[in-house]
């Protein structure tokens, strides 16, 4: 993997046994129904109900690369323990499925790194791992198979040189998420690096203030304790930075955030030094960004009542969709089909907030209705299909 230096066996470009994992992965993740509707103008209608669905969803190419492998991997070895060094995608539905498979976890309670050695193999997810992650899986000698998604592998190829160069990462993204861990731990670059992870706007705009006038060094410290790199100091490591972000975050944002920077360091140093102080990457994946237009799209050209979002509630690429709809239409992000419980209850979790919630009489009870509908780079065509087969039988009174 890039950034480390790595002794231990590892496959980074699967096990050559697709076609034979490729009916189970077609029989668990993908929908007839679904490329019915594509074939459709991206629409399903049954009774009362129509559905206008997006026309970028679901599954990117890195998750199903990464989904494919292990899957690949599980076939490969199969009188060896296999693990995951955490869920290889935030969705539960193909975590559970993995489960099934006999891939083991290291994120559950009772499995850790330090029980492991040669026989046994790990996964590493599409996030990528950090560098002391790969460097204590090297350690105990296991058989590594390298899942990452290449445009995470594009961020990190700029956060080393960023601080080849001297400069201090800005990563707009979050300091808790597998990803920006791992971004942040390639920022390091053996130590000579330095980050700042910022989640929005409002914690660009702190940053931005200290970067035009300085301020309480200790505060800001305070503020940003989780998302600093160790040793930072603000006076020191804001005079030279370098933008990029989490791959799944908001594409406007990410934007925004990084010409909060630009002129920033333009009011502290002037307009001729700012190309000597600052650098900026667009890192957002296509997959992301297509998805994020999608919504877009849907929302300027589709009268809706409604949407609908599925997939995993710590899946950021997910929230992020749900946050973009909610300012337009009423926006239900689901985790499944099961969070549609009936006509007038649904489970879902609120923009913003942590904990799922209950709306009631969220479904229109008569007349026409129209819904918009969308799912995260980490949701399979089939649960997507449940879920369409499960707002048909809400809408027509058949669900029971």
């Amino acid at each position: 993997m890039a950034g480390g230096s790595v002794t231990a066996q590892i496959f980074r470009k699967g096990l050559d046994l697709k076609h034979e994992v490729q009916p189970l992965l077609i029989g668990s993740y993908h929908s007839t129904l679904v490329r019915t509707i594509k074939e459709q103008d991206y629409q399903y209608r049954s009774g009362r109900l129509v559905i206008h669905m997006a026309r970028e969803f679901g599954f990117c190419y890195g998750v199903d690369r990464a989904v494919d492998y292990a899957y690949q991997t599980r076939r490969r070895f199969p009188d060896r323990d296999v693990f995951l060094t955490g869920e290889i995608i935030h969705n539960p539905h193909v975590n559970q499925e993995l489960r099934r498979q006999g891939i083991r976890f290291l994120s559950d309670d009772g499995e850790s790194v330090d029980r492991l050695g040669p026989e046994q193999v790990v996964i590493l997810p599409a996030f990528g791992v950090t560098l002391e992650m790969l460097k204590r899986l090297d350690q105990r000698g296991c058989t590594l198979v390298d899942t990452t998604c290449g445009s995470v592998l594009n961020v990190w190829k700029n956060v080393r040189r960023y601080a080849e160069e001297g400069f201090t990462s800005v990563i707009h993204g979050k300091h808790w998420h597998e990803e920006t861990q791992a971004t942040a731990s390639q920022a390091l670059n053996a130590g000579v690096g330095r980050y700042l992870i910022v989640l929005n706007e409002d914690e660009a705009r702190v940053a931005c203030d200290y970067v035009r006038h300085g301020g309480d060094r200790a505060a800001f410290l305070a503020r940003f304790a989780p998302a600093t790199s160790p040793g930072f100091d603000p006076d020191r490591d804001l005079k030279h930075i370098g933008c990029a972000n989490q791959t799944t975050m908001l594409s406007t944002e990410s934007l925004a955030i990084g010409e909060m920077f630009r002129r920033a360091i333009a009011d502290r140093y002037g307009g001729e030094e700012t190309a000597f102080r600052f650098r900026s990457f667009d890192t957002i994946c296509s997959a992301t960004q297509d998805r994020q237009d999608a919504v877009e799209h849907l929302l300027a050209t589709r009268p809706v009542d409604l949407m609908v979002v599925i997939g995993g509630y710590n899946s950021s690429n997910t929230c992020n969709l749900a946050r973009m709809s909610s300012t337009r239409v009423p926006t239900y992000h689901v985790a499944d089909p099961s969070c549609l419980e009936s006509a007038t209850a649904l489970r879902h979790k609120p923009v913003g907030q942590a904990a799922e919630r209950t709306a009631i009489d969220w479904l229109p009870p008569s007349g026409p209705v129209s819904i918009g509908l969308t799912s995260g780079a980490s949701t399979p065509d089939s649960v997507v299909e449940r879920a369409i087969q499960r707002l048909a039988a809400l809408a027509t009174g058949l669900a029971s």
